[in-house]
């Protein structure tokens, strides 16, 4: 018979054994990030070729949802996250910071792909194109490609996780 490795639960504080059972010692904040960071709810902002690589991400073979991800909210009222994945256009940039200012802090935002990043190939031929989502709303994560793979975009919410649980403010994970 093998014997299975179960690998822990990251969990915030410290266990002290004590006769009969055992006793969590931990921070408030720990606790509060710890819970914050495997419950966010994202919000798709999805305008162009991004949007499938992002639908991907919810499929069964990826399934953002055991990282604590769960389903993408239709309003920013609920959101936590929000994905934007494609280009955005001058009429839609008032939009988007809209969408943003409806939702509740803490709110974290990431620019996924070229197009929402930089205003991809689009930017120079056409004047229509805002060049990059952080000139409209602050980005907190970046996801390179074009279109990034989905492993791309979950890497980049599980970075996310990472930050809010290690107890860094919005100021400090847009510098990492």
């Amino acid at each position: 018979m093998v014997e299975e490795k179960k690998t822990p639960v990251e969990f915030p504080g410290q266990v002290h054994d004590l006769p009969g059972g055992g006793v969590v010692l931990s921070k408030l904040d720990d606790v509060i990030n710890w819970a914050r960071s495997n419950s966010l709810w994202p919000l798709t902002f999805a305008t162009s070729c991004c949007g499938i690589e992002m639908m991907a991400v919810a499929s069964a073979k990826y399934d953002f949802s055991r990282f604590g991800f769960e389903v993408a909210r239709a309003t920013p009222r609920q959101a936590d996250v929000i994905i934007i994945a494609g280009t955005i256009v001058n009429k839609m940039a008032p939009v988007l910071k809209r969408l943003y200012d409806q939702m509740a802090d803490p709110k974290y935002v990431i620019a996924m792909g070229a197009c929402a990043i930089s205003g991809g190939p689009f930017f120079y031929n056409t004047y229509s194109v805002v060049k990059g989502a952080d000139h409209v709303i602050p980005v907190d994560v970046y996801v390179a490609g074009c279109p990034p793979r989905p492993e791309a975009l979950l890497n980049a919410l599980i970075t996310l996780q990472h930050k809010i649980k290690s107890g860094l403010t919005r100021e400090q994970i847009r510098k990492d």
